[in-house]
């Protein structure tokens, strides 16, 4: 278990973490998994309703029931607190044993061995919060990151990208992200989305419910400099605009 990889590592806890919600929801009777069910039909039905007021209604009544359930169940609070040690310990750990990456260079031959050079994020993982670009202007380094509930902006005005194709790339839980986009850049948008809303310049999905889209401007293609954004989020807004 020791030497079990964190990404392995955090899929087995979800996985157990969903099966001891169900049976928690299957052993204290008929109630809590009815209520369940029929948040996912009130959600189901009312999604297929919209934008009628019904559908609605419908659908944040169902969010409604089944969240509050949830949160009553005593799996979840287990759970919850599960979470805020295992944050707490990594927390601890990190800082009392930071990793340091040093390329390794044989000193018998170097002839056919490369210079790394490692490169400081723009922005970095996140539990939780918001963060942005530097309101200065920056060095630019393409953006991979995963972020908790809290919101993103990022503004390329303030920097100068490379030629060829540059990437942002940010996988969301809930929040909003922000992307402003110098009138020049040619840019492509790949998005991906649970519940929320999206505008791409003037492209606007106000009602998306576990969908994905993409955009891509007219010269997008034969450009020699151009942004490629692929973000992903459980819920919140995309909003990619010219400035």
């Amino acid at each position: 278990m020791l030497n079990m990889k964190r990404s392995d590592l955090i899929s087995w806890g979800l996985l157990i973490a969903f099966v001891l919600v169900l049976l928690e929801a299957t052993l204290n009777g008929e109630g809590i998994l009815f209520a369940l069910l029929f948040s996912a039909a009130l959600m189901f039905f009312g999604r297929k309703r919209m934008p009628k007021r019904s559908g609605k209604i419908m659908f944040w009544v169902g969010v409604f029931i089944g969240v509050m359930n949830i949160l009553s169940m005593y799996t979840f609070k287990l759970l919850l607190v599960a979470i805020i040690i295992y944050v707490i310990v990594q927390f601890y750990q990190s800082k009392q044993n930071p990793v340091f990456i040093t390329p390794h260079v044989d000193a018998k031959d170097t002839s056919s061995q490369e210079d790394v050079y490692k490169k400081e994020p723009l922005l970095k993982n996140m539990i939780l919060g918001t963060q942005q670009t530097p309101e200065h202007v920056y060095e630019w380094n393409d953006i991979n990151i995963q972020c908790g509930p809290g919101d993103t902006i990022i503004d390329l005005n303030q920097t100068i990208l490379p030629d060829g194709e540059a990437l942002i790339m940010i996988r969301g839980f809930i929040g909003n992200i922000t992307v402003y986009v110098p009138y020049e850049v040619e840019t492509a948008v790949s998005h991906s989305v649970f519940v929320g809303n999206t505008k791409v310049f003037d492209q606007n999905e106000p009602k998306m419910f576990n969908q994905t889209l993409s955009y891509r401007t007219k010269g997008y293609m034969e450009a020699e400099k151009k942004v490629k954004i692929v973000t992903s989020l459980f819920a919140g807004s995309l909003e990619v605009r010219r400035v």
